[in-house]
């Protein structure tokens, strides 16, 4: 049984928040004060434990899913990570990565590895040091997260670099992050500034376009289009006319892909959301604690997802950032 919505997507992407926690505290996604609040963080008891994860994933990939990425806050926070890693790799057929800001990679890059992981997507938001100090705003440098991404690769595990770019803050550096990771073996992907939740402070006069970003690069390095890999995929790709790789687009606010979005996201204490930008979700933690088979388990993820009608970048007006969403941090990227 491969369910699919009301707009006939199929369930083909799962993103699993394994932490509420981050040791940065990028505006974007978890800026230090919550309307002058600090955060409270999930108890430990209130996470999903392994082996919850590795059941919901399991019944995930039986409805379909091929692809799960790990994210948080920051995954590598939660202890032993690898052992879920190495659960999730045992399942035939999954493509398994991870998301991470890297101020831990370079410790834990061989374990992962050695688990099971596919591969990394490492978040480089400017390789302007105090730039990046300014975004992270806990005075992490570039340097240590540039070791991180060496780490990685010398594991043996594939490097995505992620940059979300804000007008005025740091798109000035979008041509210095191609030139870097040119020729390096590791893809760079450029993310339109995106009303994930209602703390980031959003507005669309911040919001560099991908296009725009193609075309500063494209006047410095030549680039020609790739087309999709598959449906579903995020990033417009494009290569580097004299060969040396690719970086990729993601146009979430200028050029929605609601209409083939494949993805679902459960959030760390167990919650599953069928889009980015919900309010609410469906309580899954409730029902693995109450004995429910795996059969439970299936129909209700199936029932769930056909009755998905999300299309938020779709319909995005200027009113609807302004409505509540479930924040960034939360549920992860």
């Amino acid at each position: 049984m491969h369910p699919v919505d009301t707009f006939g997507r199929p369930v083909r992407d799962l993103r699993i928040s394994v932490t509420d926690r981050c040791n940065f505290r990028c505006a974007y996604c978890m800026p230090k004060t919550v309307f002058g609040q600090g955060y409270r963080f999930m108890d430990r008891k209130e996470l999903l434990s392994f082996e919850e994860l590795e059941r919901v994933a399991r019944a995930f990939v039986a409805l379909g899913v091929e692809k799960i990425r790990l994210t948080g806050g920051e995954p590598l926070l939660r202890r032993e990570l690898e052992r879920l890693v190495e659960r999730l790799a045992t399942i035939d057929g999954l493509d398994l990565t991870l998301t991470t800001n890297a101020s831990l990679l370079a410790k834990k890059a061989r374990a992962l590895r050695e688990a099971g992981l596919a591969r990394v997507n490492v978040s480089l938001d400017s390789l302007d040091d105090a730039i990046f100090r300014s975004m992270n705003d806990v005075e992490f440098p570039v340097s240590r997260v540039l070791e991180g991404i060496d780490a990685a690769a010398e594991a043996g595990l594939p490097v995505k670099v992620n940059a979300v770019v804000k007008r005025g803050a740091n798109d000035e550096g979008i041509v210095e992050m191609a030139r870097h990771f040119r020729g390096s073996g590791h893809t760079l992907r450029f993310i339109e500034f995106m009303d994930v939740g209602t703390t980031n402070g959003w507005r669309l006069d911040d919001v560099v376009p991908a296009a725009e970003i193609v075309e500063r690069i494209d006047a410095v390095f030549p680039l020609e289009p790739v087309e999709a890999s598959y449906r579903g995929e995020v990033a417009q790709r494009y290569r580097y006319r004299d060969g040396a790789g690719e970086i990729g687009v993601i146009a979430s606010v200028t050029q929605p892909f609601c209409g083939d979005c494949t993805r679902a996201r459960i959030s760390a204490e167990g919650k599953l959301y069928s889009c980015l930008f919900a309010v609410r979700g469906t309580d899954l933690r409730a029902l693995l604690r109450s004995g429910a088979s795996d059969d439970d388990l299936r129909g209700a993820v199936a029932g769930v997802w056909a009755r998905r009608a999300d299309r938020y970048s779709e319909v995005r007006t200027e009113q609807t950032p302004t409505r509540p969403r479930i924040e960034m941090s939360y549920i992860g990227g």
